[in-house]
């Protein structure tokens, strides 16, 4: 007879990996994520190149930014799992090789289409390692104090990467071709596998059962589809539209399937009993609503910045620069702030703290106000980064350690969607109050107003050729018009983070410290000897 026991680990019988060399493990996990975040921006300042060179069409320059998150955000979840099931560490050492082979070929890509199949196998990397380095930080730190503040510091790297991105892109743009935006992750790569094999943990979840191929392949297919719909829609394309709608329907027709098939199996690829938890549902609810209230904001912010008030796209990244270190900060602290106010209270104070520093952005105008940009992006960084670091901390601690894999992909599943949905909606908010301001413009043809009502750039275009007075009544209409689409913008953003902090409120009020029980085999029973008669 064998089977499964849940106990309290003994002091001498902790879970792999965590001994004395677990904030070692730490550093190798942080260079992992750091690796990711890095490839998810670097290409931004990279794009005027690759279009030079390549000259990629309109759909094919698309694709090759967005392939990355595209396929990294489907097969989250089927990595996940699979690290719980053939073991985590080596999922992850496969995708730090998978990253690697990829970047060497996005580097010399001779073509559009090259780099776009490069692209996605950076995607599937990504995939294999984003929850991967989450669980097996689940698995080296038992103990939720100590495990508080090695997500502080996970997430503080995650946030350093982001911002890191552009710069370090823009620096080899200057001395170098645009692929060495990518020949960057290799020397990592080449650190990354002998010490991850040489110091990272092997850790395993119940292998109880067989792996659930089709439903990996079903929830795979469903997130490909719903997020490139999103991702669609967030560009702009009618929700009508037969590429916006078929992905979105069929997507949303393989989760549900998916859902139905995991609640009929005995060993499910992801335990849906997870949601049971208050905790783990809200915790994940959080994480899709901050980041569909902040993450559109952040893309008119910048052409708020770049658009409005005439800063360079350098200006506009020391602008933004506060909102990174803010979140940083909130990062490293947020052990201590977890310990003293418990889940509860601080991600609720997260979300209200965001939703201030919204509300006092409202007050941008049509003149540069750095003060004001200061102040309220710094409470952004802060407040969004604090409200991340407890809703993820929850969400993790809540999941059995048998099942890490699988939760650490629905966080970062969740964060993905809930960057596009936000995109969309918010985008879409700032369209329907953008383009009323400009239906009549006193002196301008009704054509031309009709094709400023499109985009702020679009309407500066237009301005630029009629010239003389129309062209001017024009750039000030729309400018206005941007402007107080960006405050109806924000509003609607502040609504939805106050919903947050209320949804909040079913997360635990006290933390829960000390060692968390694990999954331990229970030992099996000696066989017994053949007696014959």
């Amino acid at each position: 007879m064998s089977g499964t026991t849940t106990a309290a680990v003994h002091p001498r019988r902790r879970a792999p990996g965590a001994g004395a060399n677990r904030w070692v493990v730490l550093v190798v996990l942080c260079v992992s994520l750091l690796l990711v975040a890095l490839d998810a921006t670097v290409l931004h300042v990279a794009v005027p190149a690759v279009t030079e060179d390549l000259r990629p069409g309109a759909m094919q320059l698309l694709w090759i930014v967005d392939v990355y998150p595209l396929v990294c955000a489907s097969l989250l979840i089927l990595f996940g799992t699979l690290g719980d099931r053939v073991g985590r560490r080596r999922v992850l050492l496969l995708g730090y090789a998978l990253f690697g082979i990829a970047s060497a070929a996005a580097a010399v890509a001779p073509s559009a289409e090259a780099l776009i199949l490069a692209r996605a196998l950076l995607g599937v990397g990504g995939a294999m390692i984003m929850p991967a380095t989450l669980s097996i930080l689940r698995q080296v730190f038992p103990d939720r104090r100590e495990r508080a503040l090695a997500i502080g510091v996970w997430s503080a790297v995650a946030a350093v990467g982001a911002a890191v991105g552009p710069l370090l892109g823009g620096f080899l743009l200057e001395h170098f071709w645009w692929g060495s935006v990518f020949l960057v992750n290799i020397p990592l790569m080449l650190v990354s596998l002998p010490v991850g094999r040489l110091l990272l943990p092997e850790s395993r979840g119940d292998r109880d059962g067989p792996w659930d191929v089709i439903g990996a392949l079903m929830a795979a297919a469903g997130l490909f589809g719903v997020v490139f719909a999103v991702k669609r829609l967030g560009g702009g394309e009618p929700a009508g539209s037969v590429l916006t709608l078929a992905p979105l329907l069929l997507g949303a027709l393989l989760l549900v399937l998916f859902v139905r098939r995991q609640r009929r199996r005995t060993y499910p690829l992801v335990d849906l009993k997870m949601f049971a938890r208050p905790a783990f549902s809200t915790a994940v609810c959080c994480i899709v609503l901050a980041m569909l209230a902040l993450v559109g904001l952040e893309l008119i912010a910048a052409q708020y910045l770049q658009l409005v008030l005439g800063l360079s796209p350098l200006e506009t990244g020391l602008r933004l620069l506060p909102l990174t270190l803010a979140a940083m900060a909130a990062g490293l602290a947020g052990a201590r702030l977890l310990r003293r106010f418990g889940p509860r209270r601080m991600v609720c104070f997260g979300f209200f703290l965001t939703a201030a520093a919204v509300l006092t952005l409202t007050a941008m105008g049509g003149a540069d106000n750095a003060g004001l940009l200061l102040v309220g992006f710094v409470l952004l960084g802060f407040g969004l980064e604090t409200t991340l670091f407890g809703a993820y901390e929850s969400m993790l601690s809540e999941a059995p350690a048998a099942q890490a894999g699988g939760a650490a992909a629905i966080g970062e599943t969740s964060y993905q969607l809930g960057a596009g949905i936000g995109i969309a909606l918010l985008g879409s908010v700032m369209n329907a109050a953008y383009a009323p301001g400009l239906e009549r413009v006193p002196g301008v043809p009704d054509s031309a107003s009709a094709a400023a009502g499109h985009s702020l750039g679009e309407a500066y275009d237009v301005a630029g050729r009629l010239g003389g007075p129309a062209g001017t009544a024009l750039r000030r209409a729309a400018r206005d018009s941007f402007v107080h689409g960006l405050h109806v913008t924000l509003l609607v953003s502040a609504g939805l983070l106050l919903l947050g902090a209320v949804m909040a409120l079913r997360l635990p009020r006290v933390m829960q410290c000390g060692e968390t029980p694990l999954e331990v085999p229970a030992p099996r029973e000696p066989a017994r000897p053949r007696v014959s008669a």
